[in-house]
């Protein structure tokens, strides 16, 4: 870490580098890439409603590896994506089913699909689909006597199994146990993939459990290669295992609890990594064979317990390897930690996948919460962390093509009614390199804790040091607003610093911080967006090298009396002494602009005069366009222009420039001039290489003393968003004049 100047080091803590190894593996090593995504609305009929909500929840694949197979349940439906070129997915269609799908499995050329039929809770009832791979009919189907749940095939393709949940009403007596009527497990032999109904089995699973044991709740299913299946009772925290031949339960034991210390327990709007629970049920929800002897568990939760992580538990119950919140913590420091649930289950891993490929067996565990994959090497012991993969919302299925050295996840959320991402099918490719992702991450605190980061809103370059910038995370982290300090140098890009912005001595409250710049002595002006139902005041902020606020200047009246919610945006610094002025950028339009415009203020601290220009906004087709961040750099003013759009409805990502020379801001309550932009950037390009659906909110830039730009998104704190950060170059910004 470089050497802190004085007047900053009174007030960042030190952190310890984060080793490459926690960030990333070694470059020698293969690593799982993102090559592709695929919206699964795009499988909807020609003629169908585009804003229809659909999902993609577990998902698998054919024996060639060359057609995906999802279940929809919103869409009430099954869906297929080609994927005989893995980078370019195309739609393969889907099909509709009488109920709501649960679970698909592939077997030979058939799919079969678990369907829920249950007319309530107190009555379920569900059937099992055979559906052809290659007319996409569905060809037969059994009753399963209850609502299923998760299905798996056996390796031999002589068995499938079947979880019954009859789940809970988690409205009723506020979802306590017992609720009849109990689940079960089904077994049915196969025969060149068809299920034969009267060879269906029935194994009842009560007495078994010390949580309600008269009202199991079968979850997840898995074999291993002796055809013994293990499932999961989520609610009752217990694992049981069954031979498929004979139904005969072969043994079962308690999920048991996990001490977790260290942890952010308490939605607060601060992420704090100091608390502890004790005695915190696993609650297993996904269940995979590492091999004859051993499983994984991923430990969402779901009644009274979800303990954060994963497990690696002996066929008899004996813990081999308990993760605690060592998923979590490093899920923190990519940015990815859902605060809003920490009172509850955290990051909640759900799904599991484990796969060999070429000599090293994979243990992939996805965390619903925080849209992420983490991917893991089994070694006999304590498994070796690999990497992060980022995910769509809420990823739940996941399925392993080793021969094509391919990754699938199946991400269950779809935001269209709010305007928000689809579902998405991402793929991910193993190969030769390094990570693509995270490209910013955080250290680890002097005491081992790691530093939490998230909604990353303004930006600004040090005026000295190259690649040194600051950021600000905006007002979703309302009781610590928080200036970051960033060493883009590093690979990925490090974030080593955190100063909490104060008034009073205390965390300030009632900010939104959006903007930043420095002030040349150390300390920053700061952008604030005010929001009146809030009681947040639009205003400019300046604080000292400690974060301290010194001074709160509101906007001018002239300003105010036309005020919306969208307001500052980005702040930038130009002129030294009598002539410093700082420039800022509204980032929408209010009562008093022509349409098609926003505002530039400008304030002068010395004189305290305010004046503005107007700027022209680019046109759109959807949603509306507006300002994002403004930086000022050898003579001009660059600007952040972006829509609201997301993934293919995005258009507008740009960079602008508006040059100093000239440009003479007008007093307030009269003719504004109308100034001229200049494209210098399309960030399309560089949203679009991730590989995942493109954000909306590109919302900070910087250019460093080296004249390189720098962006940054806003993950909106990994609310009702996939939580990805994008962080990257533009290389030197004179070269693009």
């Amino acid at each position: 870490m470089p050497k802190l100047r004085q007047h900053h080091s009174v007030y960042l803590t030190l952190f310890t580098i984060l080793t490459a190894s926690a960030a990333f593996p070694a470059a020698a090593e293969p690593v799982f890439n993102r090559i592709a995504t695929f919206p699964v609305a795009s499988n909807l009929p020609a003629d169908a409603d585009k804003t229809t909500e659909t999902s993609s929840e577990i998902i698998a694949a054919s024996e060639d590896g060359n057609t995906l197979v999802y279940s929809d349940s919103p869409y009430g439906g099954i869906g297929f994506v080609d994927i005989t070129d893995p980078a370019q997915p195309k739609p393969g269609g889907s099909i509709k089913v009488d109920g709501e799908p649960t679970s698909v499995i592939v077997v030979g050329g058939k799919v079969l699909a678990g369907v829920n039929t249950s007319q309530s809770k107190v009555k379920p009832s569900g059937r099992l689909d055979v559906i052809d791979l290659a007319t996409r009919k569905v060809e037969a189907s059994c009753d399963l006597g209850g609502q299923p749940d998760s299905v798996a095939v056996s390796p031999d393709k002589a068995f499938l199994a079947v979880a019954i949940e009859n789940e809970r009403d988690e409205d009723l007596n506020d979802g306590e146990l017992p609720q009849l009527p109990a689940g079960d497990l089904k077994i049915f032999s196969l025969k060149d993939g068809q299920p034969d109904c009267a060879s269906m089995k029935t194994v009842a699973l009560t007495g078994l459990a010390e949580i309600a044991p008269e009202d199991p709740e079968p979850e997840f299913v898995s074999f291993n290669g002796k055809n013994e299946i293990a499932v999961t009772l989520q609610e009752n925290n217990h694992i049981a295992i069954v031979d498929a031949a004979s139904g005969k339960l072969l043994s079962h034991f308690s999920a048991g609890s996990v001490d977790l210390d260290g942890i952010d327990s308490k939605s607060d709007g601060a992420l704090t990594f100091d608390r502890s629970l004790k005695g915190v049920r696993r609650e297993p929800d996904a269940i995979k064979w590492l091999d004859d002897e051993r499983l994984v568990t991923a430990n969402e939760g779901d009644y009274k317990g979800g303990s954060r992580g994963f497990t690696i538990f002996a066929r008899d119950g004996k813990v081999l390897y308990e993760s605690g919140p060592s998923l979590e913590r490093r899920i923190v420091q990519i940015g990815h930690y859902p605060d809003k649930r920490s009172g509850k289950k955290g990051a909640e891993p759900e799904g599991l996948e484990t796969a060999t490929f070429g000599d090293a067996k994979y243990i992939f565990v996805a965390a619903e919460r925080a849209s992420v994959i983490g991917v893991y090497k089994d070694t006999g012991g304590e498994p070796e962390f690999v990497q992060l993969l980022p995910s769509g919302i809420a990823p739940e299925g996941l399925v392993a093509v080793p021969g094509r050295d391919l990754l699938v996840t199946a991400n269950e959320a779809d935001l269209v009614e709010d305007g928000g991402p689809r579902s998405h099918v991402m793929v991910y490719r193993l190969e030769d390199g390094t990570p693509a992702y995270p490209q910013i991450v955080s250290a680890t605190k002097k005491d081992g804790s790691p530093l939490g980061w998230g909604a990353l809103s303004g930006l600004v370059a040090d005026p000295k040091e190259p690649g040194k910038l600051f950021a600000v995370s905006d007002s979703f982290y309302s009781t610590a607003p928080t200036i970051f300090t960033i060493d883009a140098n590093a690979q990925p890009a490090r974030i080593t610093g955190a100063l909490v912005v104060t008034r009073g001595g205390q965390p300030a409250q009632k900010i939104d911080l959006e903007g930043i710049t420095t002030d040349g002595k150390g300390g920053f002006w700061l952008a604030n967006e005010g929001n009146a139902k809030k009681l947040i005041p639009h205003a400019i902020l300046h604080v000292d090298e400690k974060g301290a606020i010194k001074q709160e200047i509101a906007l001018p009246e002239d300003v105010l009396a036309g005020q919306k919610r969208f307001g500052l945006e980005g702040i930038t610094l130009t002129g030294e002494g009598d002539d410093a002025t700082l420039w800022m950028a509204v980032q929408r339009e209010w009562a008093d602009d022509p349409k098609g415009t926003v505002k530039l203020l400008a304030y002068k601290p010395k004189s305290k005069e305010w004046t503005a220009v107007r700027y022209p906004l680019d046109k759109t087709e959807a949603g509306w366009v507006g300002l994002s961040e403004i930086t000022a750099h050898d003579g001009q003013l660059y600007i952040v222009e972006r829509d609201n759009q997301i993934g293919d409805k995005a258009a507008i990502k740009r960079l602008y420039r508006v040059a100093l020379e000239g440009l003479e801001p007008a007093k307030l309550g009269g003719e504004l001039p109308v100034v001229q932009k200049t494209l210098a950037h399309d960030f399309m390009p560089d949203l679009k290489s991730a590989n995942g659906y493109v954000v909306d909110k590109l919302e900070g830039f910087a250019i460093d003393s080296n004249g390189k730009g720098y962006a940054v998104t806003d993950n909106d704190g990994v609310d009702d968003s996939s939580g990805e950060t994008l962080f990257f170059t533009i290389g030197k910004v004179q070269a693009l004049n």
